[in-house]
């Protein structure tokens, strides 16, 4: 009989062709192992493991992998070679990430029939990572069907908006017949950074007002009240808000009539404009910011148009969302070009002085490392990096549920 009760936690992250791990040991927060199966179903599937606790270098393997059933076998494989495998006593739980928990599911949630029905019901709003999510939750519960199985859902964060945020202007009964409204996404990213951006200033979250600005090829911002959500741009889908690397974000939404009656596009085809042709990708050809910026640096006009309709779009929302808040302490950046492109961060705040926002050079120059500021000495409001953590936060909260049902 064990004396202590398991402390380590499974995070998978399924998508639809690919299923991204880590394992944490949650009386440290350490991580053991961390690794990533892609291109499933194709013949050149890649299998990456890396050895964290160990130290070890990381290992890869090719050869399709032809599904997401083999595609956890081969992780558990890959962990039982560190001695680390899923049959250990020391697992506490597996976490899972769900992209789409619609306004029933406000926190994580242990796992059931119950649970994977309303899940799977809400796959006509989130037709790309709802059913993969499924199928990731689903192979686990047959590897480990003794183990509690956790969903942490992204939408979860943002269920504390008001009515007022999260409606959108159009006949009741329509909206609540087809569950059209603001649901926002990235929640994981945004709670951990604003309670982290919290501790960051030495107060509590609930002292704080916090705008977060979740920037990698997906983007999103949220309005931070308390350390509740009040508002955040993405909505019934992440195509909404943001210039993002592939996705238009905000626009008229008559353009799509007019694509259909004058283009004579199909529905289909202006999914895949918006979603995957729109953006800075459409906007001048590179999602990469870093591409972008050395374009504009050789005087490339196009590039810098691109980046002045990104930052201009991230200027609105920052400014909105002082409105929305009245109060502002931290504007923080986090994701990958958040936390990586300073000129992206000068820019955004650039001309915003007036509201107390402004970034130091010096200070902005400096890559990498944990959360910092990066706004001057003694600044009204605070400007921040800080890198997110949603492998940690779905740790964190997994293991939270696991030990009040033990």
């Amino acid at each position: 009989m064990r004396s202590t009760p398991p402390t380590r936690v499974l995070v998978l992250n399924s998508g639809s062709s690919s299923v991204k791990y880590q394992l944490l040991d949650m009386r440290d927060s350490s991580r053991l192992a961390a690794g990533l199966v892609e291109r499933i179903g194709e013949r050149t599937s890649l299998v990456r493991h890396t050895p964290l606790a160990s130290g070890g270098e990381t290992r890869e393997r090719t050869g399709q992998v032809v599904d997401h059933g083999a595609a956890l076998k081969a992780m558990a494989e890959e962990l039982a070679v560190d001695g680390l495998g899923l049959d250990s006593p020391e697992l506490a739980a597996i976490g899972h990430r769900v992209v789409h928990g619609g306004k029933r599911f406000t926190e994580p949630t242990v796992i059931d029939d119950r649970v994977l029905a309303e899940v799977e019901r809400l796959i006509p709003v989130a037709p790309l990572h709802n059913p993969a999510n499924l199928t990731g939750i689903r192979t686990a519960m047959a590897l480990r069907p003794d183990l509690p199985q956790v969903a942490v859902f992204d939408t979860a964060f943002h269920t504390t908006m008001p009515e007022s945020a999260a409606r959108y202007a159009i006949d009741v009964e329509t909206a609540d017949a087809h569950r059209i409204r603001r649901y926002g996404f990235h929640g994981t990213s945004h709670a951990y950074v604003s309670r982290e951006t919290a501790k960051l200033l030495g107060k509590a979250p609930e002292e704080v007002n916090v705008i977060v600005l979740h920037l990698g090829n997906g983007a999103s911002a949220s309005a931070v009240r308390g350390g509740r959500c009040v508002d955040t741009s993405m909505g019934l889908t992440p195509l909404e808000g943001l210039v993002m690397g592939t996705r238009s974000g905000d626009m008229d939404p008559a353009v799509i009539f007019h694509l259909m009656r004058v283009g004579g596009m199909s529905a289909d085809e202006i999914d895949t404009l918006l979603n995957k042709k729109s953006g800075l990708v459409g906007l001048c050809g590179d999602n990469d910011m870093r591409e972008i910026r050395r374009r504009i640096d050789e005087g490339d006009e196009r590039a810098e148009l691109a980046f002045d309709i990104y930052i201009h779009r991230l200027k609105k929302y920052i400014g909105a969302y002082y409105a929305v808040l009245g109060r502002v302490d931290a504007v923080v950046f986090t994701a990958g070009v958040g936390e990586n492109a300073a000129p992206v961060r000068e820019a955004a705040v650039a001309g915003l002085e007036g509201l107390g926002l402004a970034v130091d050079g010096g200070r902005n120059a400096v890559r990498g490392g944990g959360p910092r500021l990066i706004s001057p000495e003694g600044a009204r409001v605070a400007v921040a990096v800080v890198p997110t953590d949603e492998e940690m936060e779905i740790a964190q909260q997994t293991y939270a549920l696991v030990g009040k049902h033990n």
